[in-house]
């Protein structure tokens, strides 16, 4: 292989959005795991595998933060949230690049996980993709705040406001669905999008507005595991 082909496969690796699409090839294993353990639908078999429980986070399963996103409740729910994970996963990767969508990805779901921990309905199981799906739309929201002079992310931002607000007004409606893990995401990809940032190409943010990003989701982070804790007694 001469050097021309080297640069022109590294340019498509390059442009290829491998991190979506590992999420989801993890997502679809983890269904297919749930599946031949119990059911996706199995109480004991989400909780066997990871699902979100705040009496087995405070006993010390704080990877449960992590694994939960993985997870997924019925056929219906992961087609839905795989199909979304594609479709604003690939545009963030796009935008923002490889590593930053993994970090914006896995710190908001997380984050959404923690203020379920936190402010959700007690001794109730959750899973899915959606906190850190709501933590992509949050990068978007940031865009079309923090990087106004680009008519595109402008447009973008409005729209995943309105996609942001049309959801939550479903979950109040919606009492089964965890309206706080999808509000803790979209704040943690506001946050984590403003203190990662664009590449430099689409111009910079001032530094203190990323450290300001950064510093808020690690505070905010500390303080929901702590009011977590301290409400099932950990």
């Amino acid at each position: 292989m001469d050097n021309t082909q080297w640069r022109y496969y590294m340019t498509r690796l390059k442009l290829m959005p491998f991190v979506t699409y590992i999420l989801l090839i993890l997502t679809a294993l983890m269904f297919v795991a749930e599946s031949l353990l119990g059911g996706s639908t199995n109480s004991e078999t989400l909780a066997t595998v990871g699902a979100n429980y705040g009496p087995f986070v405070a006993n010390g399963e704080w990877w449960r933060l992590i694994s939960a996103m993985f997870i997924h409740i019925g056929f219906l729910h992961i087609a839905t949230n795989g199909v979304m994970i594609y479709a604003v996963g690939t545009q963030i990767e796009q935008l923002f690049g490889h590593w930053r969508t993994l970090v914006i990805y896995l710190g908001s779901g997380i984050l959404g996980n923690l203020t379920s921990f936190a402010l959700g309905r007690m001794n109730t199981l959750s899973a899915g993709a959606s906190t850190a799906l709501f933590g992509l739309f949050g990068a978007f929201l940031m865009l079309g705040v923090s990087y106004r002079q680009e008519p595109y992310f402008q447009m973008a931002g409005r729209q995943f406001a309105t996609l942001i607000i049309l959801n939550l007004v479903i979950d109040i409606v919606m009492p089964q669905v965890d309206i706080w893990g999808h509000i803790g995401g979209a704040i943690g990809g506001y946050l984590l999008g403003m203190g990662l940032a664009l590449p430099a190409r689409y111009g910079k943010l001032p530094w203190w507005q990323r450290i300001l990003g950064i510093a808020v989701t690690v505070v905010a982070a500390a303080v929901l595991y702590t009011l977590g804790m301290s409400r099932y007694g950990g």
